[in-house]
């Protein structure tokens, strides 16, 4: 049976939502672009950011408080005297902490948010008071720490407004709204959809029905986008954060049968149950914008995990850049005088969530025979690879430049490797021999990984060779953590060197 796409009908003031430039469209909530979800900010990320501003604007009050009211160096201070300004401070970021101030929704609720500022700052107040007579502080430090938390009341308050503008600022622009589809044009998406615009803080861009014909036009003002054969390989993907399956679940095998359709793809999908009552729905929307409901498939999610690998990869990736720069501009140099061209090669390749990014490289080739869709995959002895080529393939140093690829954010130091958009084993796509291919996609794509220490690493000759290396990047995406990513980088070098075969 053919696969069916409908043709779309703008909603509203939106932009065609059959756009050729998917970062175009606009979803019911109409962010002005649609952000892929590699690019978007978490929720984490962003409370993690305004923790890491309040912390240090109270640390320096506190430090600044401390150096009006006690007499000589602090370090010098008697800590009776000293200790009620730390005593202050960690009490109020305990505070902030535990009264869920951190949580910036819908404006409305700006006075609830101010009223546990204050009660906040008044527990504050109160332990800090109470801790200080228990030290013996004397009064004018008492007097001191007070008039520094009202102070930083103050401060904390103008800082949490900016806060909340942040916020909403970067849900309308599409930096921190997840992107969802669903599946089932049902009485359940329905309830969903419209219960998401009113809250605003998950876009909700299109909906997918197994049974198409069957299916409206939109659902509550979101376009019906095809079946679900469509969306396998719909261009909006690298754009979705999840796929909610939305159908009636009394309808078991109905429900068994799209799941298992939808496994292969790279995005994480979620299962709704129950939004019978606006409370279970209500839940069901905070789930959606901040973690998984009853989750069937996708990368296993840990924002923090993704938040250290991400700080990992910009303090190694700085510090090997400047440490190499020298070596990367006489490669660069050599390049030039080995062949005539550039000496620089650039390549689409799948990131994250199939994204399509620009992967650089040093030139290995000849520039006339440059294949930038790997429709013919290097093999050893290939006439195509300079003399110089064939060392920078073989020592992989022709893969340096790919630190400005991790910098940007587009790849990680350690992760699947990237393969080049429609690469061929043998005259077959290497995304259609593994049906589990595009789960190499649900982490960014690394310079090294552990498929390339385990010695898959090269070019991918029959279908064997591709699922042993789908096999071994999903098995690193289920195990990742900092140890396994510093062992296979330092393992890197020696694996590279002792490879005498595969010159990739």
């Amino acid at each position: 049976m053919p696969v069916v796409a409908r043709k779309l009908v703008p909603a509203n003031d939106s932009a065609p939502l059959d756009a050729a430039d998917p970062k175009d469209r606009r979803g019911p909530f109409r962010p002005g672009r649609l952000v892929s979800s590699r690019a978007r900010q978490s929720g984490a990320q962003a409370v993690a950011m305004f923790r890491a501003v309040d912390t240090t604007v109270l640390a320096a009050l506190a430090l600044a408080g401390a150096a009006s009211a006690l007499p000589g160096p602090l370090t010098q201070a008697p800590v009776a005297q000293a200790a009620p300004f730390v005593l202050g401070l960690a009490t109020i970021l305990w505070a902030l902490k535990s009264l869920d101030l951190y949580a910036f929704g819908d404006r409305k609720r700006r006075i609830a948010h101010l009223a546990r500022l204050v009660g906040a700052f008044a527990l504050a107040g109160a332990l800090t008071g109470f801790g200080s007579a228990l030290l013996g502080a004397e009064a004018v430090v008492l007097k001191s720490v007070l008039a520094g938390l009202a102070l930083s009341f103050l401060t904390v308050h103008a800082l949490h407004l900016g806060w909340w503008g942040l916020v909403q600022r970067w849900r309308a622009d599409g930096r921190l709204t997840p992107n969802v589809v669903v599946v089932g044009a049902t009485r359940h998406a329905e309830r969903l959809i419209r219960d998401a615009l009113e809250r605003r803080e998950v876009n909700i861009i299109g909906v997918f029905d197994d049974r198409l014909a069957r299916a409206p036009g939109a659902v509550a003002g979101v376009p019906v986008l095809g079946d679900t054969q469509a969306l396998l390989d719909h261009k909006l993907l690298p754009y979705v954060d999840r796929v909610v399956v939305a159908l009636d679940p009394s309808a078991r095998a109905r429900v068994r049968q799209v799941v298992e359709r939808l496994r292969v793809l790279p995005n994480e999908v979620s299962l709704l149950v129950d939004l019978e009552d606006a409370e279970g729905r209500d839940a069901a929307l905070s789930k959606l914008a901040n973690a998984p409901l009853a989750k069937l498939s996708g990368a296993p999610e840990d924002e923090r995990r993704a938040f250290a690998k991400r700080i990992q990869d910009l303090v190694i990736g700085s510090v090997a850049l400047a440490l190499l720069a020298p070596v990367l501009a006489v490669i660069a140099v050599l390049v030039r005088l080995d062949s005539p061209g550039p000496a620089f090669f650039r390549q689409r390749r799948h990131g994250f969530n199939n994204e399509e990014i620009v992967v650089w490289k040093f030139r290995s080739m000849r520039n006339e025979a440059a294949d930038a869709r790997a429709e013919r995959q290097v093999t050893a002895d290939d006439d195509r690879v300079t003399r110089l080529g064939r060392f920078l393939r073989k020592t992989s140093l022709d893969e340096l430049p790919q630190l400005l690829n991790v910098l940007k954010g587009e790849m990680s130091l350690v992760g699947p490797r990237p393969h080049a958009v429609g690469m061929k084993t043998g005259e077959t796509e290497s995304a259609q021999l593994v049906a589990e291919y595009a789960w190499r996609h649900r982490m960014k794509p690394g310079m090294t990984g552990w498929a390339a220490v385990n010695g898959s690493r090269g070019p991918l000759h029959d279908a064997a060779d591709v699922r042993r290396r789908v096999a071994l990047d999903v098995d690193y995406i289920e195990r990742q953590s900092f140890w396994l990513d510093l062992w296979i980088m330092l393992v890197t070098v020696p694996c590279l060197l002792g490879d005498r075969e595969a010159i990739r």
